[in-house]
């Protein structure tokens, strides 16, 4: 599915990968499409069952770190709150949600360094202002875990990463504080736990909001090959960029196409999306089972 079509509900907005819909004045309906956005463009081939891979391990993953920080799920079915000829839209694919004031941050923990980390560190031998040690390689484990968030940006633009400092100015200095505690426990409990099932979580990003009480919540998905660089620890090297559960397949590819990444994306070859469809399978069956 790239793109659902809910009638019964209020439409709210289309995301990068989920659509959201009214369930009265303080719940949404949230739809995980099969799209897949990389570098922030919404590529026009979709990711086969992606939707429902993505759904099964948040809803995994917010009952296993529920006792961390309260969370915005509701356990209402979804399938109760559209008409009857729409319920196989969201059958197995979507979540009702309570409704939270979003943080305007991406709340980004690295456990290792790669990515636009990577390129950081070999510029200014820091990360999001963090300084490192001299000498790390790409992919190596970080001494320890780090805070590094981002800007919060629209469908089309690019996410920049931030100091905490920049983050504190736009979201407060105590929201900021409670956010960067959260991730890090939340990384933390949950790389441990992907460790046992032969997965490196190398870095992750969550998304919070708040009540009308200002209490924080965990929102969005979380710890999905979407939102994550989950790595199988049986072939991890340091030293290059390893193979990956996530979309990094599909980045890898369109890295070779001369694309400015800016859209129209290049279209992806359908082998690419079958064998990035069953990465995504297979995470969720190696963490859940």
């Amino acid at each position: 599915m790239l793109t659902s079509s809910i009638k019964s509900l209020p439409f709210l907005h289309r995301g990068k990968v989920r659509d959201l819909y009214a369930v009265g004045v303080d719940k949404l309906l949230i739809i995980q499409t099969d799209r897949l956005s990389a570098f922030d463009v919404i590529l026009d081939d979709p990711i086969p069952n992606k939707g429902r891979v993505l759904t099964a391990m948040s809803d995994f993953w917010f009952k296993k770190l529920g006792h961390v920080i309260p969370n915005h799920t509701t356990g209402i079915d979804p399938t109760t709150v559209v008409a009857p000829d729409e319920r196989d839209q969201v059958a197995g694919r979507a979540m009702v949600v309570g409704k939270f004031k979003t943080l305007k941050i991406e709340a980004i923990v690295r456990g290792y360094i790669i990515g636009s980390g990577w390129k950081d560190y070999q510029k200014t031998g820091a990360i999001c202002g963090i300084p490192l040690p001299a000498g790390l390689q790409e992919a190596q484990k970080l001494p320890q875990v780090i805070f590094t968030p981002s800007t919060k940006a629209d469908v089309g633009q690019h996410d920049e990463n931030i100091s905490f400092e920049e983050a504190e100015k736009i979201i407060g200095a105590d929201y900021a504080a409670q956010v960067r505690a959260a991730s890090i426990k939340l990384y933390t409990e949950a790389s441990e736990y992907a460790a046992t099932k032969g997965i490196i979580i190398a870095d992750t990003k969550f998304e919070f909001g708040v009540d009308v009480g200002g209490k924080v919540h965990l929102i969005d998905e979380i710890l999905t090959p979407d939102s994550s660089r989950f790595w199988p620890a049986d072939s991890y090297k340091v030293g290059s960029s390893p193979p990956s559960y996530d979309k990094q397949f599909v980045r890898d590819y369109l890295e070779t196409q001369g694309w400015n990444k800016k859209p129209p994306a290049p279209r992806v070859p359908q082998d690419v999306l079958d064998q990035t469809g069953a990465k995504y399978a297979e995470a969720l069956r190696k963490l859940t089972t």
